[in-house]
């Protein structure tokens, strides 16, 4: 078709791969994977137009001086050669072309932004405008013009689906080019990609391990009800595609009985992968292991920012890449932010997500100020990519029909789930395991020093509270052997202590724990005593969920004892205190109802979302689907502003903790590799910038090669972390 003298890349060993080879290549590649969403035409068009702009003079130069086919000669600067094929897609195609000019200028840079931003590079209107055709032989754009098919777009596009559409024509093309260029130039490594079992191969694990759970568990009324959700949950995967919630308790087992749903419901429509999103790192390494146990290592995949890539495979680490493994594991913020995300590395993964059943694990921690445009992805991806959606927790909100009130009112994923388990409220009976304790009075607070003295009570009780601070000022008071958590600790010494603490209780030895709400939400623990600062009904539920977690105490006719108290230093403002509120409007009401029963939840949830003033404070609406119909998105603004973790002004900080201390001294003689910031993630804490700057004023972090880390030996606490604005502190930097 071209001429074969033309170069796309040259291997170490000077063998070439040629542009035809390549366009070929990444156009057959692309087509597969958008063919899953029906748009097969469209991946492959952008295979054969991506690199156009290879063929220039220019380029071809380029090539051949940057890998030594041409000896003795200077580069002149990088050579842009993805504007090419934009120019032409707009050209041939016209208002349908600038979906594919989308994906074919940013399959490097990222998506751009259609106009001009300031503090933002680039942007694809400007881009439109060069005249990079002019660069190429007439020749060859007239054989690209006759190969090119016509395209029409796949679906009826509703409101806020179009971006999320040529989001993942991008993911398709993106992956299909990262991969025939491995092909060429790295075979080894994509040889190793997707060698997996098949699902079907892994259900039969699964059948095999639970029917042997099923002969060890002892016969009793609760474990009854864990097979009751078991079948109920296989039998519902068998029905149609669509939006399930399963919403069980604490120990109803609901990790595996949302596998068994999901294997059933894969196998049964052909879906290609399992996908689970969690809301808190600290939490992913247990159920990843849960997994890894039942089908394998390498079938069993987690993405997230704290990975250790010292324990995983070559293959692991590849599917990390583009999740092309059948299991897969991540954050909420991985996810969502990868789906709002320009940049090809994060994007790259997205089309893999299509034809997946999707289970998004204690799903009420999904963020209310990015809920509507969470929504509208997950929306788009049930409608337009063959995905599934489970929602499990055990304190469902509402997701689905209209949600909020007044201004801030909109429509939430279009369709009413199937609710797998239909007698919620007689299981919650069923699995009764605490008492909760309110304040007897809403508006008397009770000191840390009082609360202090209570929990020096109890030989083992959990005490969580709203912030970082709190819990380093309640710690302090604390006898010495208690331990504490939170994020002024790094990943590595949270993972650690929570290890302490599990083995612990476990050989029945005291334990005192204060925490931050990071050991909320699934971290699998059992206090018989828990205390909790008052905040929304939802925190204190999954507080809830740390005390009496298996139901020990109910063989002595007992149950677990959950304490709620107002802290002294009341409650922050924005969600924390609209949730907060929204409880203490339930409880002057005067309900009767358990607190924790789901029929009080719904009635909490519903209360609060009327409470929120904006569920998309980001203004991604805005950004993304206001000008649709003429396809202007600001990609690049709106991936910079969905951040559902704030840390707008926050530093980070290297610590010595561990391993953590080796690496700094790596990281001064080897400088920022990539694979060493990546371990270095498990060792950073976040603080704000006004604490970054007294640390450094005092001369207690440093900076190598751009990247702070802890300089004085006595910054990080062996069991507390870095111990900002306490006495404490204040003594170590008067040393």
């Amino acid at each position: 078709m071209f001429m074969d003298d033309y170069i796309a890349h040259v291997r170490s060993d000077n063998q070439v791969q040629t542009n035809e080879e390549h366009l070929l290549g990444t156009s057959e590649l692309a087509a597969k994977f958008a063919s899953k969403f029906q748009c097969e035409n469209w991946g492959a068009t952008l295979g054969m137009l991506h690199d156009l702009g290879k063929y220039s003079s220019y380029f071809q130069e380029y090539i051949r001086i940057s890998s030594g086919l041409i000896e003795n000669a200077e580069l002149t600067g990088k050579v842009d050669h993805s504007s090419a094929g934009a120019i032409l897609a707009k050209k041939v195609f016209g208002l349908m072309g600038i979906p594919l000019a989308y994906c074919i200028a940013g399959h490097h840079a990222g998506l751009l932004n259609w106009d001009n931003e300031p503090g933002i590079s680039g942007n694809l209107q400007s881009r439109l405008d060069k005249n990079s055709l002019d660069e190429i032989p007439p020749k060859i754009l007239q054989e690209f013009k006759n190969k090119v098919k016509p395209l029409s777009l796949p679906f009826r596009f509703s409101e806020g689906n179009i971006h999320l559409w040529i989001r993942m024509l991008f993911s398709c093309l993106v992956d299909a080019d990262y991969l025939d260029t491995e092909r060429f130039m790295q075979p080894a490594n994509f040889e190793l990609r997707s060698r997996f079992d098949s699902l079907a191969e892994l259900k039969l694990r699964f059948d095999s391990h639970m029917s042997n759970m099923g002969r060890l568990a002892k016969s009793s009324i609760i474990n009854s009800k864990r097979s009751e959700i078991l079948m109920k949950c296989s039998e519902a995967g068998l029905l149609n595609k669509g939006f399930f919630n399963l919403t069980v308790p604490t120990g109803g087992g609901k990790t595996l009985s949302s596998m068994a749903f999901a294997l059933e419901h894969a196998i049964k429509h052909k879906k290609e992968r399992i996908i689970i999103a969690i809301p808190y790192t600290s939490i992913i390494t247990q159920t990843a292991q849960i997994f890894r146990n039942i089908f394998g290592d390498n079938n069993v995949i987690e993405h997230h920012s704290n990975l250790n890539e010292e324990t995983i495979t070559a293959q692991q680490k590849l599917a990390t890449e583009n999740w092309d493994a059948p299991i897969i594991i991540t954050t909420n913020v991985q996810l969502f932010e990868s789906l709002y995300s320009n940049k090809s590395s994060h994007c790259r993964k997205l089309h893999h997500i299509a034809n997946s059943v999707l289970i998004l694990d204690e799903a009420q921690m999904l963020p209310f100020e990015f809920l509507k445009p969470i929504l509208s992805s997950l929306n788009t991806l049930i409608e337009y990519f063959n995905v599934t959606l489970l929602c499990t927790t055990a304190t469902q909100p509402v997701l689905s029909g209209t949600i909020g009130s007044r201004e801030a009112k909109f429509v939430g994923i279009n369709k009413d789930p199937y609710n797998i388990v239909d007698n919620a409220e007689e299981l919650y009976t069923d699995f009764k395991r605490v008492t909760v304790e309110m304040p007897k009075d809403i508006n008397t607070s009770i000191s840390f020093d009082d609360i202090s003295q209570e929990l020096k009570q109890y030989d083992q009780v959990l005490c969580v509270v709203n912030t970082r601070k709190e819990s380093q000022l309640l710690y302090s008071m604390m006898p010495e052997e208690t331990l504490h958590l939170s994020r002024m600790m790094c990943s590595a010494h949270i993972l650690d202590t929570i290890n302490t603490i599990k083995d612990k209780l476990a050989n029945i030895q005291p334990v005192k724990v204060i925490s931050t709400q990071l050991i909320e939400a699934g971290v699998d623990i059992d206090f018989p005593v828990v205390y909790r600062a008052f905040a929304g009904l939802d925190s204190i539920a999954q507080a809830a969920g740390r005390c009496n977690r298996e139901g020990r105490l109910n063989k002595e006719n007992l149950l677990g004892r959950v304490k709620v108290f107002h802290s002294e230093k009341g409650i922050p403002p924005g969600y924390m205190r609209k949730s907060a509120d929204s409880l203490t409007e339930l409880l002057l009401a005067g309900t009767e109802d358990d607190l924790l029963s789901p029929m009080c939840l719904r009635k909490y949830f519903e209360n609060t979302f009327s409470r929120v003033n904006n569920f998309d404070k980001a203004d991604i609406k805005e950004k993304l689907w206001k000008d649709e119909q003429s396809l202007k998105f600001q990609y690049a603004t709106a991936a910079r502003d969905f951040k559902l973790i704030d840390d707008a002004g926050n530093k980070s900080i290297v610590v010595r903790y561990g391993e953590g201390a080796n690496l700094i001294e790596l990281l001064k003689i080897k400088g920022p590799e990539s694979w060493l910031l990546r371990k270095l993630q498990h060792y950073t804490v976040s603080v704000r910038e006004t604490d970054f700057k007294e640390l450094a004023s005092y001369g207690q972090i440093v900076s190598y090669h751009g990247i702070w880390v802890q300089d004085s030996p006595n910054l990080y606490n062996s069991k507390a972390g870095i111990m900002i604005g306490n006495q404490w502190l204040n003594e170590i930097f008067t040393l």
